[in-house]
């Protein structure tokens, strides 16, 4: 378990890192757009290499921040029924949601994308818009990202094995400040716990 507990923390350290290049390139197109729009007011003229650019950029924060947004423990759940199970029936259901639909939906992705990036690698794969960018370094976002993920998904298993055997922290706490409605919440639960309802 130590091992996999190491690989872990190196699968979490690699989507850090890609995590926080990637606020970069959100500040890039913010600037990139801003600039586009005023050459456009002001200088009468647009392009569509800027235009696409934006979009590239704009698919490179989603697709390579989704591993980052695992390790953090952000990404979208439907917690109704589960917040109110024990800790440890949630992490068997992330376990089970990990392995049969996290996994399997991203190496299938993986899979169907790796095929589309290398024939527009090979084809040199331009934009048909007059000026505009070569599209496989586009494409390659797609099977990048999702690797991001998978390492990702790999590692938030091994955290909720390790949690189960309790050799690690509980993979599903977030690092934020709870809102004040996730404190109403529990404090309404605690009192529905006191009273036995």
């Amino acid at each position: 378990m130590k091992a996999l507990l190491a690989l872990s923390r190196l699968i979490d350290a690699i989507n850090l890192r890609v995590g926080r290049a990637v606020t970069w390139v959100t500040l890039l197109v913010v600037l990139v757009s801003a600039g586009n729009a005023v050459v456009r007011k002001v200088l009468h003229t647009s392009s569509n290499a800027w235009l696409e650019l934006q979009w590239y950029m704009f698919g490179a924060m989603f697709l390579l921040a989704s591993g980052y947004t695992l390790l953090k423990n952000e990404h979208v759940r439907v917690d109704i029924l589960s917040a109110r199970l024990s800790r440890r029936k949630q992490i068997w259901i992330e376990i089970f949601g990990v392995l049969f639909f996290l996994l399997p939906a991203c190496v299938l992705i993986l899979v169907l994308s790796w095929p589309v990036f290398t024939e527009s690698w090979l084809t040199n794969e331009q934009s048909s818009n007059s000026g505009g960018l070569v599209r496989w370094p586009v494409k390659l976002l797609i099977p990048v990202g999702f690797t991001l993920l998978v390492l990702a998904g790999i590692s938030h298993l091994i955290k909720c094995v390790g949690y189960l055997l309790g050799r690690c922290e509980d993979p599903m706490r977030r690092d934020v400040a709870k809102s004040a409605e996730e404190e109403l919440a529990e404090e309404i639960a605690r009192e529905a716990q006191s009273r036995g309802v």
